[in-house]
């Protein structure tokens, strides 16, 4: 059966109303959802990171541990190439030996000023690693007390969200696709979900501009939907304001 204007008036503004308990109570949990993902965002990154550090700690011991091995190969080498030298039969052997001395020195500092970089690269490393630590066990703790809280505000609002929520669904039904449609996109626009407003003070409940005359007249007639002129949400009379709440 084809409903009437009014009862389609009426159909949204019971949906606004169930929906403007539901915006209350998630009101009272405030940031508290967005602020536990950011911790929780947060949290992983900081995990990452202090993955990363140690990695690279690991990475620089290793090469430390690699360039003392080449500091000892090329000591070990210069030792030979200077018993070496006690057995030279002319200039040009001697000058090549001189010239391996000369190389395995020049290895050796190059290693030990790699060490020194990679010793300078730790200590910072360490440092960053114990601050990022820091920041870690800072935000765990801070992740908990804020989930304790929306456990705590969740756990007194939740039944009360469900059984409104099952209004949504039925309230829904009485709605046409078309209209619903119009309905959850106004919704979606405005931060506090006001789709279905009323008349209050001669003006529109949803922007405070003001009604002319002759528009609250035809408001009250329930003869067809009209919207704001300024915001463009649906607006219905005090009257079924009133028939709602007294329900």
């Amino acid at each position: 059966m084809e409903q009437s204007v009014e009862q389609k008036l009426k159909a949204l503004w019971a949906l606004q109303s169930i929906h403007t308990k539901i915006d209350k109570i998630r009101q009272v949990r405030g940031e508290l959802p967005i602020e536990v993902a950011d911790l929780e965002d947060e949290i992983a990154g900081l995990d990452t990171r202090i993955e990363k550090i140690r990695t690279d700690l690991d990475e620089l011991e290793d090469s430390i541990v690699n360039r003392r091995n080449m500091i000892k190969e090329a000591q070990a080498a210069i030792k030979k190439y200077e018993g070496q030298l006690n057995e030279v039969k002319n200039n040009r052997e001697y000058d090549a030996i001189t010239k391996e001395i000369e190389i395995q020195g020049l290895e050796i500092q190059v290693c030990e000023k790699r060490i020194r970089e990679a010793e300078f690269e730790i200590k910072n490393k360490t440092e960053l690693y114990d601050s990022t630590q820091k920041s870690l066990e800072y935000s765990k703790g801070e992740l908990d007390v804020k989930k304790q809280e929306l456990e705590t505000i969740t756990g007194e609002t939740q039944k009360e969200e469900d059984t409104l929520l099952d209004k949504v669904t039925k309230a829904e039904k009485n709605i046409e696709d078309r209209l619903l449609k119009v309905y959850n996109k106004l919704r979606g626009t405005f931060r506090n979900g006001l789709a279905v407003v009323s008349i209050e003070r001669d003006s529109c409940s949803g922007c405070y501009n003001k009604i002319p005359p002759q528009l609250q007249s035809e408001i009250r007639q329930r003869k067809k939907i009209i919207i704001c002129e300024h915001c463009g949400r649906i607006i219905v009379d005090e009257g079924i304001v009133f028939e709602e709440e007294h329900a």
